[in-house]
């Protein structure tokens, strides 16, 4: 039986999360070599970029991936013009998307323009349109939902970055780097969800 193994990799600008593809399109394997049976523990756009958990163990996966487990991840998101801290209120009580309702969240707009490195296809901005950066933090994972979030308050995500799953942070990897999680990060992982499957 093969080891379980763990790897997380910052995916980059206009990377499909997937190992092949028939378009000859930039895809996770560009950024390898990876044992072939490590898949995505959860997805990102191609117009996302940040942090991918690749591994070939399935229960881990099955529970990550399973919304009722509600594991947090953790966004950084560039926005269109600066939300009123109603609109933030909105979006941490959970708002409508595509008529249901999203679970609650934690919110919060950065001082600052977080140290990152620059994406290669610069951010298109609108002359005289200020943006702001958010931190958000769910614990759902719907299709394009902090996208859906922040348009819905009228603030359209220009930029979003995935920077931790659960405990695990990409923290020190540049685009397209990738590295295996120490023993402490993977006890910290499977200790999350020994919390909700204690035979784990």
């Amino acid at each position: 039986m093969n080891k379980n193994c763990y790897i997380i990799l910052n995916k980059p600008y206009a990377t499909l999360c997937q190992f092949t593809d028939s378009e000859g399109r930039d895809t996770l394997g560009n950024y390898g070599p990876f044992p072939k049976d490590l898949y995505p523990a959860g997805r990102l756009d191609a117009d996302s970029e940040g942090l991918v958990l690749l591994t070939n163990d399935g229960l881990l996966k099955s529970f990550l991936l399973e919304p009722r487990y509600k594991h947090p991840r953790t966004y950084l998101a560039q926005i269109e013009r600066i939300p009123s801290e109603e609109s933030l209120e909105k979006l941490r009580n959970g708002i409508i998307i595509e008529k249901k309702k999203t679970l609650p969240a934690e919110i919060r707009m950065l001082k600052e323009e977080p140290v990152i490195p620059p994406r290669p296809v610069p951010v298109r901005f609108r002359k005289n349109v200020p943006t702001c950066w958010l931190e958000i933090k769910l614990i759902e994972g719907r299709n394009r939902q902090v996208r859906k979030m922040t348009a819905a308050i009228g603030n359209p995500t220009l930029r979003l970055i995935r920077i931790m799953i659960d405990t695990i942070s990409m923290e020190g990897l540049n685009p397209g780097e990738s590295r295996e999680l120490t023993e402490q990060e993977q006890e910290a992982l499977i200790y999350s969800v020994r919390k909700i499957k204690p035979d784990r």
